[in-house]
This record gives C-alpha cells, sequence and structure tokens, in this order.
C-alpha cells in the first residue's frame, strides 16, 4: 500500500518503511522519536491498484531527526549600476519514517 501525501507545498509518494524528509515550518516543533500523524493525504492506494481511496486516510509516522539542506546561493546584480547582492538559504528539513498507512 502507498499513500501521496501533501508536506511543505510538494506532494510525496510514501510506503511503509519508507525514510523521507519534510519541510519543517516556523510554527512547528519535532523530536527525535515523536509519533506523528498526518492527515493531509491526497490519495491512497494499493499496489495492485485496485483500491484506493482520497478521504479518511492517514499516515503514522516517527521522526528520526532533523536535517539541513545544501545552502542555496542567491546573486542579484544590475549591469552598469555597482549592485551587487549575494545571500543564501539553508531548509531546515525534518527526516521522518512512516509506519503505517490507516484508514
Amino acid at each position: 500500500m502507498y499513500a501521496i501525501l501533501r508536506a511543505g507545498g510538494k506532494q510525496i509518494k510514501v510506503a511503509p518503511g519508507d525514510v523521507v524528509r519534510i519541510e519543517k515550518t516556523s510554527g512547528e516543533s519535532y523530536e527525535k522519536g515523536q509519533e506523528l500523524r498526518l492527515t493531509e493525504v491526497v490519495f491512497a492506494g494499493a499496489d495492485e491498484g485496485k483500491e484506493f481511496s482520497r478521504s479518511g486516510v492517514a499516515v503514522k509516522a516517527t521522526v528520526l531527526g532533523s536535517v539541513r539542506t545544501k545552502k542555496v546561493l542567491v546573486f542579484k546584480k544590475k549591469r552598469r549600476k555597482q549592485f551587487r547582492r549575494t545571500k543564501g538559504h539553508r531548509q531546515t528539513m525534518v527526516a521522518i519514517r512512516i509506519d503505517g498507512i490507516e484508514g
């Protein structure tokens, strides 16, 4: 069985036992070993393709820890105006292990 869930503005295909990274938003706090119940499931289906559902499905997961992605550099320049700016951004991600799909 698999599910497609929405996290951080992206859709991620998950199955029980998978380890995936989702974006951490500013208002949430995660601790290692914390149990999660993700309810923003877009689609759930079986491997045979015969069973599927679009509502009432939840994904159970366990937090493994937080990691940071590679730095993304943003460079702005206006030619002949002596204007240059460089900024960098590192997104914090949360690694989770999918324990099961309910519903």
